[in-house]
């Protein structure tokens, strides 16, 4: 385990805060390269060095760009879209010293990393909507310090999502990410909204999903490389009213969700190892 394997929350701020940008380049995998941090792909030379993408950037977020935004922050990574009012996806690491006792913050944000100009959602639009702020990086994963738990309260890092989704099966996974870090794990997440035929809007032009779908990389104590036999769980949860059960029965695969948003997930791994992991199901 190197140094950076133990740092706090609070050490690793102030390591992205200190470390020189890297040279864009694409590794050839996370699993010959097992390195806390990543380099940005070369599709996204404005990324910045996060130890909250260290399997890949799923997308060509950049700097300013509208649909693609590029947000880097201490605590999680979102690559959102401005015209459509909510995030493609947010990315976060997930480990214990993550979790802590600070209390939960009261109210949500406009994002202070987006200048002015660009348009994103507001926090009336979610009011009386019928739907939740639904966030994608959670409050409780981000307890260590009050800090940490106010940066999850920005709009750019929630979606319009059903209360008996994000209260029900999403809220379960979420407690269960938890319980396995608690024991020493390390987990790399990524999470986004799904849209398709049929999806509607609240406010004026916020986005609302069908689906909100998440995968999660479980590393086990000692280990950094992801290979064949690494636990990912993937879900799919339907953004609907009715949506009820334990999030194992929205279970998939990340090359279905990949099929679905047109993200390219775990792009850093060895093709041979991302080839496996991806199309399988987790059944633990």
């Amino acid at each position: 385990m190197t140094d950076l394997e133990v740092m706090g929350p609070e050490a690793v701020q102030q390591e992205l805060r200190s470390a020189e940008p890297a040279k864009p380049v694409r590794r050839s995998g996370f699993a010959e390269e097992p390195k806390l941090f990543r380099q940005p792909v070369a599709e996204a030379p404005g990324a910045a060095t996060s130890v909250h993408t260290t399997l890949g950037l799923p997308s060509a977020a950049q700097v300013g760009k509208l649909d693609d935004w590029l947000l880097t922050k201490p605590q999680f990574v979102v690559a959102y879209d401005t015209l459509h009012k909510v995030p493609r996806w947010v990315s976060w690491e997930l480990r214990s010293v993550w979790l802590g006792d600070a209390p939960r913050t009261s109210g949500f944000r406009r994002d202070p990393q987006l200048p002015s100009s660009a348009v994103q959602a507001s926090d009336s639009e979610y009011t009386n909507s019928g739907y939740d702020r639904g966030h994608m990086c959670p409050s409780a994963d981000r307890t260590a310090t009050s800090a940490d738990n106010a940066s999850t309260f920005v709009l750019t890092n929630v979606v319009p999502q059903t209360h008996s989704s994000n209260a029900g099966p999403w809220a379960a996974l979420e407690d269960e990410s938890r319980d396995l870090a608690a024991l020493g794990k390390r987990l790399l997440v990524i999470a986004g909204p799904r849209f398709g035929a049929g999806h509607t809007t609240i406010g004026n032009g916020v986005e609302v999903p069908l689906a909100t779908w998440k995968v999660i990389v479980v590393l086990e104590p000692g280990t950094t490389g992801v290979t064949q036999a690494t636990r990912v769980i993937a879900v799919d949860v339907p953004n609907t009213y009715s949506v009820s059960g334990s999030w194992r029965s929205f279970r998939t695969s990340v090359d279905s969700i990949e099929s679905a948003t047109g993200l390219d997930l775990l792009s850093d791994l060895d093709p041979a190892v991302e080839a496996v992991v991806e199309g399988r199901l987790d059944t633990n």
